[in-house]
């Protein structure tokens, strides 16, 4: 009878072993699902960019606004009045807030990760409150209506460990690897963004139910045994602890399918949190992908490591845009570079969307860094001053970012349109023309002090530089491209290098 206690007990246990393996494999195998199923996820029928060509034009305004600002509610200096009080003094009409939604770290100790662990959290909008954060801004709102306010985040999805804090080489890589999310106001969908260390969510509860009832089994098992006496009853409450603590572990209630343990997951994480806000609809910006800040930072007893990421462009799908102007030089603008290779995914229908261009602030203190609130303004085009236009210019592209010089001079882009050479019909940033004769370029620039400044001025068609153009403001150019390849679709945008970044204008040529 002993024997066949012991045979039991060996049993028992290697069926325990053998279910903590499976959870360590199935991270891995889940990641390869989610892989599988965004690879052939069906093509969203929303598209952003085929706005018809208007054939009068219409009078839109323009509105400067800043994207990407902190407040005390997470690791801003400011409270929202400062800012607001602000911006009015110079001159900004519209305040994007994105306070951080989860700042949280862990690092827990094998196997029991979940159970001991080490966590360092900062102040954020879901250690706070999401309803309280929100219900801040819109009381704000309505103590200053001539200011709009529209809520968002800055979301760090995914981050993984590597090294060792017994070692001193414990490094957290791409805790820095930011998004910005905008046009979702409810404060449950913040609860329930699929970001590490959220919290308690059921949005993966039922993909991981089949794990569960294997530790429920044993538990099961385990009451079994305890109910009888002498040695059985030892081994069926050590198999009732043990089972407890794989499924506290393993958490069917956890607010990501990813977790910091497992090495890189690629940009799986992150389109996962892409997807998400769609699906809410909402925007999601990738923020900064040039920024040198995170590429190798000591923070304590930690090392902190992002690599700039310019490939994030090309690597997710279904984001809204991206900054083309921040605090770092970028490269990703350039002619033939990551914006252009995604724009032309689009021509060609590789692409539900295109990527659109803002200017983000990454603001938190004034005169940090040398830094002012609106040194870096998004402008945008609106028929009417609302936040629902602002909203609707957003998702479409009508903006185009720019960087103001030391004295708060920046440069307006008055008018960047495309026509036929008959000037019958037009489409200006984020709209799509149909020609069936040569494209007609409209560029009009001038300063905001209405004074003279020499710039150049590059016109880029489907990645390629087509032609500068050196002059003074006000500046006025009408170039016609001699480019016309009938079935195809290309794009036009321009710039002033580190000044000014427009968004795309689409054309798409008749077939003969």
């Amino acid at each position: 009878m002993v024997i066949l206690r012991k045979i039991a007990c060996i049993l028992v246990s290697g069926l325990v072993s053998v279910t903590f393996c499976m959870l360590n494999c199935f991270g891995v195998d889940n990641q390869q699902t989610l892989q599988y199923q965004e690879e052939n996820r069906p093509l969203s029928t929303f598209s952003q960019g085929k706005n018809p060509g208007e054939k009068k034009p219409v009078n839109y305004q323009q509105v400067a606004g800043l994207i990407d600002l902190r407040t005390t509610y997470s690791d801003g200096a400011h409270d929202l009045d400062f800012l607001i009080d602000l911006a009015k003094k110079r001159g900004f009409e519209v305040l994007f807030i994105n306070d951080h939604d989860r700042m949280a770290m862990e690092y827990g100790i094998f196997p029991f990760r979940n159970i001991i662990r080490k966590r360092e959290e900062l102040p954020s909008i879901n250690s706070r409150g999401a309803e309280k954060y929100f219900q801040g801004i819109k009381l704000a709102a309505q103590q200053h209506p001539e200011m709009i306010l529209i809520p968002g985040s800055e979301t760090a999805p995914f981050y993984y460990w590597t090294g060792s804090p017994f070692k001193d080489n414990l490094t957290a890589h791409n805790w820095e690897r930011h998004l910005l999310i905008m046009g979702l106001e409810n404060p449950q969908d913040y609860k329930n963004l699929p970001v590490l260390h959220n919290g308690f969510s059921t949005r993966y509860a039922r993909q991981l139910s089949s794990l569960s009832i294997i530790f429920l089994i044993l538990m099961l098992l385990g009451l079994i045994l305890a109910a009888k006496r002498g040695y059985s009853r030892i081994l069926g409450i050590v198999i009732i602890v043990n089972a407890s603590l794989m499924l506290i572990e393993f958490n069917p209630f956890k607010s990501s399918l990813f977790d910091q343990y497992s090495g890189d997951q690629g940009y799986l994480p992150y389109q996962e949190l892409i997807d998400y806000v769609e699906d809410k609809g909402g925007m999601t910006f990738w923020t900064h992908p040039e920024a040198g800040a995170g590429v190798n930072a000591r923070k304590g007893p930690i090392t902190v490591k992002t690599p700039k990421h310019p490939e994030s462009l090309l690597m997710t799908k279904g984001y809204t845009g991206f900054a083309t102007i921040y605090g770092t030089w970028t490269t990703i603008t350039e002619p033939g570079k990551e914006w252009d290779r995604v724009l032309l995914e689009y021509c060609r229908g590789e692409r539900n969307t295109p990527a659109w261009g803002i200017s983000t602030a990454d603001y938190h203190k004034e005169g940090e860094s040398g830094g002012r609130l609106g040194d870096f303004p998004t402008v945008f085009l609106v028929k009417k001053k609302t936040r629902e236009g602002i909203l609707s210019a957003l998702k479409q592209g009508r903006m185009y970012a720019c960087r103001p010089s030391d004295n708060s001079r920046r440069f307006v882009l008055e008018d960047f349109s495309v026509s036929d050479s008959l000037a019958e019909t037009s489409a200006i940033m984020g709209n799509t023309i149909k020609l069936d004769n040569n494209p007609k370029i409209s560029i009009k620039i001038s300063s905001s002090d209405k004074e003279n400044y020499a710039i150049n001025v590059r016109l880029i068609r489907s990645g390629e530089l087509i032609n500068t153009f050196a002059g003074t403001t006000p500046f006025v150019v009408n170039f016609e491209d001699d480019y016309v390849k009938p079935g195809k679709q290309i794009y036009y945008r321009l710039d002033i290098p580190g000044k000014l970044v427009s968004n795309p204008i689409f054309v798409k040529f008749r077939r003969e």
